[in-house]
């Protein structure tokens, strides 16, 4: 009988910070009529629109907003004194239950906020953390949210104690609660974050085995699905593999990565679908879920999925943002392929247009299935170009060896002789060492049109 993992169960908790389970958060949304009113300082051009879907997602009702255009946030209270101000009245007037800002608060500032409101203060952050805790279905992800909490909690711990200190809230004859129990509940987080990082280091480094031995066997070609969260992806991976993935309009559906066959032309490729991006993600969650992303990282093609339907200045800035994570977690390295998806929700002027912008995109409505034909074939037109050509002379004792070339080459041929198999096929160029040893002669030219 298989003994669980210690580390596998979310179970940290200290004095006034319990990391959030994606059952209880759920529990405390339905019980609360939570109604919000939503706070950004922001450039010129810039909106909110991305911190309601976030609400929505959450099952947050937005009931107002307010802006302020500064060139960085207040340091104290985020927003200026006047704002301040002018925020605790309208929350009054909309009968608010909570303000949620779109920017990460220090702990200072949310104290600050706090208390001149006298209501629960949420930053864009911690929004995002209890989104995740929601959708996080496989032991992998809640561990991954688990570490993200912690360490977003771990800076807020002094404040809380302040405040419990000022409130009276201690042992009678100690100095305060704050000196002895702070201690205490940091060590308690440290350690728990020293386990979930170490738990989350052998899960990578069981996938490196994984795919390790997978290679060895057969190299199957990996295909990521990357892009801004909501763009489409888990779609695009149905309507290329036939799965069932579930689909839902809301963000970070998917958390957990998930990986289909595509079958296409006689050959097998693995399409991964991963976690979605967002601008100002959480770096706490870039670093807790670096298994995940992992998978974007050592894929031998990236497609990069994009909401094709947005205006041209947020399609850039989610294109830009989905570009700087790739590059953060390095990324940058393998072939990556533009997908503009939802073409069916843009008329033919728009689309020529994009095609003007991005000659070398593909387009596509996965929901509708136009295009996909056309995606699949751009995916192995991106691995012939890998391909080497290769004539191999296999004994009959090699039948493994065959039926992985049937399964890893293009435009294979064999003929059965006295003393083998003769295959001629074309394989990754990588991989053409590999049978060295069954080469019978150079073929006469490779897939460049250079000899072998």
């Amino acid at each position: 009988m298989a003994v669980p993992h210690d580390d596998d169960q979310p179970q940290y908790s200290v004095q006034g910070f319990e990391t959030t389970h994606a059952s209880d958060f759920d529990q405390q949304r339905k019980a609360a009529d939570q109604r919000a009113v939503i706070v950004g300082v922001l450039e010129t051009g810039e909106d909110l629109s991305e911190l309601r879907e976030l609400l929505r997602t959450a099952g947050v009702e937005v009931v107002g907003q307010l802006v302020q255009h500064l060139d960085q946030p207040h340091p104290n209270t985020y927003v200026g004194e006047g704002k301040l101000k002018e925020l605790k009245a309208l929350c009054a007037e909309l009968e608010a239950t909570m303000v949620v800002t779109d920017d990460e608060l220090s702990p200072r500032q949310e104290r600050n906020i706090e208390g001149a409101l006298e209501m629960p203060v949420l930053d864009r952050t911690a929004l995002i953390l209890d989104i995740f805790a929601v959708h996080a279905n496989s032991s992998e992800g809640k561990l991954q949210v688990e570490l993200a909490q912690l360490q977003y909690n771990l800076a807020r711990m002094r404040g809380l104690w302040t405040h419990l200190d000022r409130l009276g809230v201690g042992g009678v004859g100690t100095r305060g609660p704050g000196e002895t129990q702070i201690e205490t509940d940091r060590r308690l987080a440290r350690d728990r974050i020293t386990k979930l990082r170490r738990r989350l280091e052998e899960v990578k480094g069981t996938r490196r085995v994984m795919r390790a031995e997978r290679a060895r066997s057969s190299h199957i070609p990996n295909v990521a699905l990357a892009g801004y969260t909501n763009a489409g992806k888990s779609t695009v991976l149905n309507a290329l593999t036939g799965a069932t993935v579930g689909v839902q309009d809301r963000l970070f559906h998917t958390l957990d990565p998930t990986t289909r066959e595509l079958r296409w032309n006689g050959r097998t490729y693995l399409m991964t679908d991963t976690v979605g991006f967002i601008r100002k993600l959480p770096h706490h969650l870039v670093e807790a879920f670096g298994a995940t992303l992992e998978e974007t990282v050592i894929a031998d093609l990236v497609l990069h999925v994009v909401d094709a339907s947005q205006p041209d200045e947020q399609m850039a800035a989610v294109m830009g943002a989905v570009e700087d994570v790739l590059k953060d977690i390095g990324a940058t390295e393998n072939t990556h392929v533009l997908v503009l998806n939802k073409i069916d929700l843009i008329d033919q002027d728009r689309r020529d247009a994009l095609w003007a912008r991005f000659p070398d995109a593909v387009q596509i409505a996965a929901g509708a299935g136009e295009g996909i034909g056309t995606l699949a074939a751009r995916i192995e037109d991106e691995f012939e170009a890998q391909l080497q050509a290769v004539e191999l002379l296999l004994p009959y004792a090699e039948g493994q060896v065959l039926n992985e070339l049937h399964g890893l080459a293009g435009d294979l041929e064999q003929e059965h002789r006295a003393d083998g198999v003769l295959v001629r096929a074309r394989v990754p160029r990588a991989l053409a060492g590999k049978y060295e040893r069954f080469r019978l002669q150079p073929a006469a030219g490779n897939g460049d049109g250079d000899p072998a």
